[in-house]
Order: structure tokens, then sequence, then C-alpha cells
């Protein structure tokens, strides 16, 4: 397997994680709305292989989010970068800077006994997400709606102390990868480790369900959280990305 197709199924894993509630696809561009704040899944996407022309696929995205009365907001990969050009003509604002990493799993990691497994959201969790987000209803809403839309084998996470959900994260599961998303601890929990105990029991559940590798996505402005991935072995940085939104 050379390095393209390993960033293509990492790709298409991370984006089956936080997929899109609504997705149109024309000519290897895929443009997608969901909702509240969410990046990922409220912008127009790269698809492997061959795309159409980038100032047309710039004008069909333009068209679609004005009338899903959303500002436009394109995602420009390091492995698909051509439409980048025309968001300069265009003079669309860079954000989001973000790095995909990789960990091959060499080690084993065990599980922790005060995490807590299930296959869907609980309550609980989404409520780490939501005071660790800072997200709006409309923004939560739509998250909790993202999360019980993926469709591949995933599972929630949720670290206790003394009974309390402190810490969260998921995964999915695809074609020998896990993708981990969703990492957050609580403000009063933190520095206790605990982030480490959730990916050591997501990981452990992974390996079980055949994977032989595991991706994440963080931006790269998130000196803590790329420090504790390191320690985890997520040393390979596989490609980046940022996100083109139209100026008001």
């Amino acid at each position: 397997m050379n390095d393209d197709d390993l960033n293509w199924r990492v790709e298409a894993l991370c984006t089956a994680a936080r997929p899109a509630l609504h997705r149109d696809v024309v000519e290897g561009w895929a443009m997608g709305r969901s909702g509240g704040r969410m990046r990922q899944a409220n912008c127009v996407n790269p698809l492997r292989g061959r795309r159409g022309d980038p100032p047309a696929a710039v004008a069909r995205g333009e068209a679609f989010y004005e009338a899903c009365r959303q500002t436009p907001l394109f995602r420009v990969t390091t492995i698909a970068g051509e439409m980048e050009p025309e968001l300069d003509r265009l003079g669309y604002c860079a954000e989001g800077l973000t790095t995909t990493l990789f960990n091959p799993l060499e080690q084993g990691l065990a599980a922790s006994p005060d995490t807590v497994l299930t296959a869907a959201a609980t309550e609980d969790w989404l409520a780490v997400r939501l005071r660790t987000s800072g997200d709006i209803p409309a923004d939560h809403a739509a998250y909790a709606a993202m999360v019980r839309a993926v469709t591949l084998p995933k599972m929630f996470a949720t670290t206790t102390v003394d009974g309390t959900a402190a810490a969260i994260a998921y995964g999915v599961v695809a074609d020998g990868l896990l993708a981990v998303e969703g990492v957050a601890t609580d403000a009063e929990f933190r520095g206790q480790g605990l982030a480490r105990k959730t990916l050591h029991t997501l990981i452990a559940w992974s390996r079980g369900q055949g994977a032989q590798a595991t991706c994440l996505q963080v931006q790269m402005d998130n000196a803590p959280a790329r420090a504790l991935y390191a320690s985890l072995g997520f040393g390979r940085e596989l490609y980046r990305y940022h996100y083109r939104r139209r100026p008001a």
C-alpha cells in the first residue's frame, strides 16, 4: 500500500466518522450540510479520484450554501488542493489548520476499568461534549444527530471519576483502521490522565474489531492534544487540511 492509498483510506474513514446529514456529490466534490457550526459536515470536500473543474465546483458550492442560507465553506487538503487558487482569487479566508496523524498500533494497550463503552452516545457522554465544546443549542443538536448517523461500527467511551462522567471520545472502525473522534475532558478533571485512559480503552476495543492502526485529526494550534497523541504513538503525519470561508 502506497502513501496515497493510505491517505485516502484515512480520509474516507474520518469523513464517515463525521458524516454530513445531507450530502450532494457532483463531479468528485461532496457538498455537505448538517446545520450548526461543525465545519467538516458543512463544507465542500474533495473525493478520491477524478474531480471536476475547480472554478465550476466553487460556483456550485456557493450556490448550494446560499440556497441553504449558510456561508460557503470549502475544505482544502494537501492531497487534493487544486481548489485553492480559485478560492485565493475570490478572497476566501483560511481557518482551522488541521493535521492528520497515524499510529500503527505496534503495542497493545489495556482498557481502563474507569472507562465505560456504549454503542451509542449516552446523555452523560453528550453532556460532557456540550460542556467542553462551547456549543450553542443548534450546534449541539447537529452534533448529536451526526454521531447518531454514523453507520460504521462505532463505540463511545466515557471515563468517570467517582461516578461522574469526566472524559469522552468515540471511535469508528473500518478497513482495518480506527478513527478516533470527539476527545474531550471536563475542565475540573484535566491533568489526571483521563483522556489517556479513554483512548487506551477505545484502542483496546478496536483491536478486537480488527483494527491494525488508528488515525485522528487535530488542529495544529492545539498543543496539549498534540502532545498527548504523540505520547500515545501518533508520530506520523499523513496530510493536513484547512478551511476557506467566504468573507462576510
